[in-house]
């Protein structure tokens, strides 16, 4: 009897804990598989994850995302944010020269 008791109360708090937690809807943006976007509650807000760029093209006019490397930059802010834009790269410059030459903080 304990055991039926135990049983039907761990299921009602299971389907319970289900049945609240809403299905997370991931986007591919721009036929890049390597970034995907996930809507939070904030319009207009997202969590992005995407993989840096490739070193050396760092400084060309448009940067390639090392598809290799995995989706190791999260990411939070607009939902048309763009992880080649120019304040990414800046950013990445900025990490690459940090580690390559251990300069700063």
């Amino acid at each position: 009897m304990k055991n039926g008791l135990s049983f039907l109360i761990n299921l009602l708090l299971a389907t319970t804990l289900f049945c609240g937690v809403s299905p997370v809807s991931a986007k591919i943006v721009g036929g890049q598989e390597s970034i995907v976007k996930i809507p939070t509650d904030e319009p207009n807000y997202c969590h992005m994850k995407f993989p840096p760029m490739l070193e050396e093209t760092l400084s060309w006019e448009q940067p390639v995302l090392d598809e290799a490397a995995g989706n190791v930059i999260d990411f939070y802010g607009p939902c048309n944010y763009d992880p080649t834009g120019k304040d990414q790269v800046e950013n990445q410059r900025r990490e690459f020269l940090h580690t390559y030459f251990m300069d700063g903080d």
